[in-house]
């Protein structure tokens, strides 16, 4: 999960934003893909503290020395890190994206492959997170700037498996308070 951004639009850090379940936003979009994917590696500020964010014990925190440098060296440091495992597939979450439903997690789960990258879409948008077999890890360790891996989906377009979901979580990230305003009751 990339949570190293500096939150510009937002105006303040909204990884703490709160929202009407008293969880920070954060807090919310760990919970979910926790519940998903039963594992979870977090790249966070050189200087955060894991804590104070309310990072649960068991998530593996990797700290971007360069997140002013964009989203690209967050999820680079994700890939170089997860090269060490025998993780067959990478998923790309985002922290301010924290109304995904447990279904469409469920969904992408399962219909990804080391040979694959998945993506949900909502309505003819696609969204996250995005799921890429380990065959393209390396065009994502070759990413720069404040880029995220749309080039390689688009790049390996015909390795996409679009998947159709009726969840616009998959669509709904958190760039600016009033989006905050959007979220159901129960976020």
């Amino acid at each position: 999960m990339l949570a190293a951004g500096s939150s510009q639009r937002f105006g303040s850090d909204k990884r703490r934003a709160p929202l009407a379940s008293g969880h920070s936003m954060l807090q919310a979009a760990m919970a979910r893909a926790l519940d998903a994917f039963g594992q979870l590696t977090l790249v966070l500020r050189e200087g955060d503290d894991p804590a104070a964010l309310g990072v649960p014990e068991g998530v593996q925190v990797l700290f971007n020395p360069h997140g002013e440098r964009g989203m690209a060296g967050s999820l680079v440091l994700g890939v170089q890190h997860l090269l060490q495992s025998d993780a067959e597939v990478l998923a790309v979450l985002l922290a301010d994206m924290p109304c995904l439903q447990q279904n469409t997690l469920q969904a992408v789960i399962a219909a990804s492959d080391p040979e694959h990258i998945v993506q949900p879409q909502f309505q003819g948008r696609g969204g996250h997170p995005v799921l890429f077999g380990r065959r393209f890890w390396p065009e994502l360790l070759a990413l720069e700037g404040d880029v995220g891996a749309r080039s390689v989906v688009r790049a390996r377009a015909e390795y996409v498996k679009v998947l159709t979901v009726a969840d616009p979580g998959v669509c709904l990230d958190i760039d600016e308070p009033s989006a905050l305003a959007t979220l159901a009751p129960s976020i």
